[in-house]
């Protein structure tokens, strides 16, 4: 079952024109907080954007930020580099991760939306400097059921020492 989420997850950019319930935002979430995380610091906090007016202002700070025009809810996901300095940007990446699958496994979609090059994000948001706005995942019931992308191959992959 596990194996199965794991190779059938896709990046979804359209989504039906339904509300997500805000008991699937809350499971989801409280699934990805078991995330692991160094020295177990979970140095993460979420936002919930539910405003039409902030996604579509989110959707046009990049081209790649577009699906956040036809989602529904845009989840961020905020680390704290003193809290964790050394890998508040993996362990947050991990949880992003998990929270990506956990919407998955709950029949939901989600796109994951690079923030880091462009500070415009965290300015909408309010974020504070001392906090990073590392990934928004645009979410909500999938209008759309991409097939597979080309994986390199294995065998390629390995280095056996």
């Amino acid at each position: 079952m596990l194996f199965e989420l794991l190779l059938t997850r896709r990046s979804i950019r359209n989504f039906q024109e339904k509300d997500v319930p805000e008991e699937l935002i809350v499971k989801a979430i409280d699934i990805a907080r078991h995330a692991p995380s160094a020295r177990n610091t979970q140095p993460w906090r979420v936002l919930i954007i539910r405003s039409r007016d902030l996604l579509d202002k989110l959707s046009r700070v990049a081209p790649g930020a577009r699906p956040l025009s036809r989602a529904p809810l845009g989840i961020g996901v905020v680390v704290m580099p003193e809290e964790s300095p050394l890998t508040f940007m993996i362990d947050g990446s991990i949880f992003t991760t998990y929270l990506w699958l956990a919407l998955t496994s709950l029949g939901l979609g989600a796109v994951w939306i690079n923030t880091l090059r462009w500070p415009q994000y965290a300015e909408i948001l309010g974020i504070p400097e001392d906090e990073v706005l590392l990934a928004i995942l645009a979410a909500g019931f999938p209008a759309e059921s991409p097939a597979p992308r080309p994986r390199k191959k294995l065998e390629d992959l390995l280095t056996w020492l």
